[in-house]
């Protein structure tokens, strides 16, 4: 009996060089609307699914696959005799394949000024349903989905090689694409709620590229992107020389990426293992640059320098003295270019670093689940801010602590940072106790700790950290307060003549 092929495609890449192959092996096509238009241009003797089913498309091609002579065709069991004899008795064919690509619902989604009517009539109902029959059916049925399938496909029918194995790994694949276009779908209906954590949560992610390893060699990993690709994020970015990122180098640069999102001004950051080691804000970006390297000239070695401006000549020149694993800049000049690519390994990664700071969830797996909050990006305001000691701020010490507060959000608790002149001179992160923290960051500052001011991701519970600061030379201290003994430690500021101010807002990282 001569083998049936069904084809309806939204992307018809190939498609007509793989139904030629199909007619060579015999099979007969059935199509539909463009597909039917396209492959009967190229000569092709096709069917129509409307000569099939002998019924019409109806409701603006709403309807035109959902039919028993086709889904009949699919799902029947072969190896049941009474599922034969129905097919006889309604005088239904096998369909032996179906190649099935579903309208571009993602694509209408990206659109600008997209309507949600648009967007609604870009749901596939009939593509999807085909699919699932077919693959759920894949013992006796072939079921292609990507056009990148379709030389292989036609490779093991004609060398009479297409194995059961092959059929359930066509099969897989399209459930994850009906999966994935699903939760684009329920993901659209979600944001037209109020309900954010709903009673189920499906994500969906499209593979970037399989990584060497993950954090170590003995783990594998990958890099996935969100289908809905966010502005500034490092998927949307263009690495323009070096090899693959590695796993380490994927987490570090987020975390640069996060902390230059801060700063509207020239900034450049320096990350290693995902926590800052120096930042800097200047008149020009190369200043920028110079106050964050000086920050840590340690530990930058072999770290990830953001900047948020484009990479100049004298930048350039800078950064090539360094061994850094990969600088992520919004672009480069020729010259910066040129003499940066001199060097084989460092990785230039050119990003939209000043993209629009969108909300988004952030999700964290653990064992056997997920924890999924909205991401912190919440900004102090000016009138929500307490002054309980006895000293203001002066107008440097402010911008000081602003530019502390932005910088501590994004080191690892227990975090304290102490900066001066809009530069991290002292970071202490992941600390069990808050004085530990402390001591770390004073003694990185050294002697720059003298009137620099500190930043405090969540409240004192005792002095102490507060008489670290005294002692080294501190003058003003940002934190959110809310600590039982606050009082504590406003008393050890004025006697100590700092100033001090609550935020009312913490910024836990773990």
């Amino acid at each position: 009996m001569t083998k049936r092929a069904l084809i309806s495609v939204s992307d018809k890449t190939n498609i007509v060089p793989f139904a030629e192959g199909l007619v060579n092996l015999d099979y007969d096509i059935i199509s539909t609307g463009g597909t039917l238009k396209v492959l009967k241009e190229a000569g092709l003797d096709v069917k129509a699914v409307e000569d099939v089913t002998d019924f019409p498309e109806i409701l603006d091609g709403r309807v035109k696959t959902l039919h028993p002579f086709i889904h009949g065709g699919l799902l029947a069991n072969y190896n049941k005799p009474e599922h034969k004899a129905e097919l006889e008795s309604h005088q239904i064919k096998p369909i032996d394949m179906v190649v099935v690509n579903l309208y571009p619902f993602k694509q209408t989604l990206d659109q600008p000024n997209v309507t949600d009517g648009e967007i609604i009539e870009n749901i596939d109902i009939g593509g999807p349903t085909m699919l699932r029959a077919a693959a759920k059916n894949f013992e006796h049925v072939t079921v292609v989905v990507d056009p990148v399938d379709y030389e292989d496909v036609l490779s093991a029918l004609t060398e009479k090689e297409l194995t059961l194995a092959k059929r359930q790994e066509l099969a897989a694949k399209v459930f994850r694409h009906t999966a994935h276009y699903d939760a684009l779908i329920a993901g659209f209906f979600t944001s037209k709620t109020d309900d954010k954590y709903p009673e189920t949560y499906t994500v969906t992610y499209e593979k970037v590229q399989s990584l060497r390893y993950g954090e170590n060699p003995h783990q594998e990993a990958a890099f996935y992107k969100d289908a809905q690709e966010m502005s500034g994020s490092l998927a949307s970015g263009k690495q323009l020389h070096g090899k693959e990122l590695s796993y380490n180098n994927i987490q570090d640069a987020n975390s640069a990426l996060e902390i230059l999102s801060e700063y509207e001004q020239h900034a450049a950051v320096a990350v290693k293992h995902m926590n800052p080691c120096g930042i800097g804000v200047g008149e020009t970006i190369e200043a920028a640059f110079q106050k964050a390297f000086d920050a840590d000239p340690i530990s930058i070695f072999g770290g990830i320098v953001a900047v948020n401006r484009e990479v100049t000549k004298d930048l350039a020149k800078k950064l090539s003295e360094i061994f850094l694993e990969i600088v992520i800049a919004p672009g480069f000049s020729d010259e910066a270019f040129n003499i940066l690519t001199k060097k084989k390994n460092i990785r230039l990664v050119e990003l939209n670093v000043a993209g629009e700071r969108s909300s988004y969830q952030r999700l964290t797996t653990v064992k056997g689940g997920m924890l999924i909050q909205e991401a912190d990006q919440a900004e102090v305001k000016t009138d929500e801010l307490s002054y309980p000691t006895k000293r203001q701020p002066t107008e440097q010490e402010w911008k000081d602590l602003m530019f502390a507060w932005k910088a501590v959000k994004h080191v690892k608790s227990n975090a304290i940072v102490l900066a001066k002149n809009e530069q991290t001179v002292g970071v202490g992160a992941g600390q069990m106790n808050r004085v530990g923290a402390a001591k770390i960051a004073i003694e990185q500052a050294g002697d720059k700790a003298e009137k620099a001011v500190m930043a405090s991701d969540a409240f004192f519970p005792m002095p102490d950290t507060v008489e670290a600061a005294a002692k080294a030379g501190v003058t003003a201290i940002i934190q959110p307060g809310g600590s039982k003994r606050d009082q504590d430690s406003i008393d050890t500021c004025d006697e100590a003549g700092i100033a001090m101010v609550f935020t009312g807002m913490r910024h836990f990282k773990h």
